[in-house]
């Protein structure tokens, strides 16, 4: 062989070792159900869950979480029911619609009302601890300190201000908490 022909050759081997990708992650479909499919999720008490199904048994909840990670702030999470299963807790059925008109090539997600009957099965004896998420409250470390400092008999090294300023902010939390349960009562009295 001549060297002009080796490295045609090898030039050929190169372009037959490339391997067309499995999925076209560029151009790919944000969504398979239109506006008038019938995704009925105001009717169900349990709008906001969807099932996600069809992902590598490889997959961890930080994978999924992953997925979902647009989802994320407005509170989101998962329960899993086998390793090819699990529900999605969105924190409203809008969002839940969200996700159901999005399109992932690693997981499918369906409605609950259109999931497999052992994933209802599960939704049900569950469906006490399957509410929308929520965001975690504000929290403080005031208390956390007071008792720690209480216990091991030392003293705080915070300064006078400091303290005002999370008694005051403490003070606040408690006033805004009961505005919100007052809100709540005149709301159902007809206030």
């Amino acid at each position: 062989l001549s060297i002009k022909e080796a490295k045609s050759a090898s030039v050929r081997k190169k372009k037959e070792s490339i391997q067309e990708p499995r999925f076209d992650y560029y151009n790919m479909d944000r969504g398979d159900y239109d506006d008038d499919d019938d995704i009925d999720l105001t009717e169900d008490e349990l709008s906001h869950i969807v099932e996600i199904y069809d992902f590598p048994t490889e997959f961890k909840t930080e994978d999924l979480l992953k997925l979902f990670q647009c989802y994320q702030k407005r509170g989101f999470d998962i329960k899993w029911i086998d390793d090819t299963h699990a529900l999605g807790l969105f924190s409203s059925p809008i969002a839940a619609r969200e996700a159901l008109r999005s399109k992932n090539p690693l997981m499918k997600l369906r409605p609950l009302s259109k999931s497999s009957s052992a994933t209802k099965a599960k939704a049900r004896s569950c469906s006490d601890y399957l509410l929308p998420a929520k965001e975690r409250p504000q929290t403080s470390a005031a208390l956390a300190r007071k008792l720690v400092i209480g216990a091991l008999g030392v003293k705080s090294n915070l300064t006078k201000e400091q303290r005002e300023a999370e008694r005051k902010k403490l003070q606040e939390a408690r006033e805004q908490k009961r505005l919100a349960a007052k809100q709540r009562e005149d709301a159902w009295e007809g206030k």
